[in-house]
């Protein structure tokens, strides 16, 4: 039974969970500031959103790249090739995380039920986009980017500036290490007629994209300084790590070498979520 769930955890990748959770916690913890009443139970809420919205896309790419996958050297291995996880087990998988996603958000409040199919078809449909678009890269972002949204939602069931701004850092932060971690399949994309911004444009070209997008998050990092209404000091300091480690990851990836690419997209991106995520989270607080 563990062995099985362990090979669920793996299909999913759960702990890539660490590039959004950490910017659902922000909205979480702006909504309490803005009420001022905690109430774990919304918090858990929110945590199983994320988990069960997380599992039907993962899920559901996997479902649909499968053929892809079983002939991509890189990830021939995985568990629906592999046939370590059936075709029919992962629609049922998929099936259970889509109803229990939406079930969870009848629970927090009326506006995230009413949006709860619009947030599920953004974050399921990113898994087509390589067929259509070279931007598939930013449709998901734009499904990680509706975490710290979301959280906020779920909090104060209304919108606000600083978590829609936030949103838009993850947009362009998520879709910037997104194309570098795809220049890894730039030649077989372009083999198999798949798009993406690195097999449309070359790995240097992509890569000069992927930082562009990052200078936008910088860009970002600095409006929502200057409307920030708590802890500057420490909103500063957090805002600094996080461009720092977005800074190295350019550093250690380059067009003629892609050896680091695992550590510039998982290693030091997450380090980067959670940094930022308990800085602006201390700032708020404090």
């Amino acid at each position: 039974m563990l062995h099985k769930i362990e090979k669920y955890f793996r299909l999913v990748k759960f702990s890539h969970t660490i590039f959004a959770m950490p910017f659902a916690f922000i909205g979480f913890t702006l909504g309490y500031k803005q009420l001022g009443t905690f109430e774990l139970s919304t918090l858990l809420l929110i945590i199983l959103c994320m988990i069960f919205a997380r599992n039907s896309a993962m899920g559901f790419n996997r479902l649909v790249d499968r053929k892809y996958d079983a002939e991509n050297p890189r990830t021939k291995n995985r568990e629906i090739p592999q046939g370590e996880i059936s075709v029919t087990q992962a629609r049922i998988f998929i099936w259970i995380n889509v109803i229990a996603f939406i079930t969870t958000t009848y629970f927090l409040n009326n506006l995230c039920f009413y949006l709860s199919p619009i947030a599920i078809a953004t974050v399921l449909v990113y898994s087509y986009m390589k067929r259509f678009s070279s931007l598939c890269h930013y449709v998901l972002s734009t499904g990680l980017a509706l975490a710290p949204i979301g959280a906020y939602l779920a909090v104060t069931a209304h919108f606000n500036i600083i978590p829609v701004l936030f949103g838009v850092l993850v947009f362009f932060w998520v879709g910037g290490f997104d194309i570098i971690y795809s220049c890894q399949d730039a030649g077989f994309d372009s083999k198999y007629q798949l798009y993406s911004i690195p097999s449309l444009l070359g790995v240097k070209n992509a890569l000069r994209v992927s930082k562009l997008s990052h200078l936008f998050v910088i860009g970002i990092l600095m409006v929502i300084g200057y409307i920030w209404p708590y802890n500057q000091f420490i909103y500063a300091i957090a805002a600094l790590i996080f461009t720092s480690l977005i800074i190295y990851q350019h550093s250690i990836v380059k067009h003629n070498d892609l050896s680091r690419v695992n550590i510039a997209f998982g290693t030091t991106n997450g380090f980067a979520s959670f940094i930022f995520a308990v800085g602006i989270i201390l700032a708020i607080l404090c």
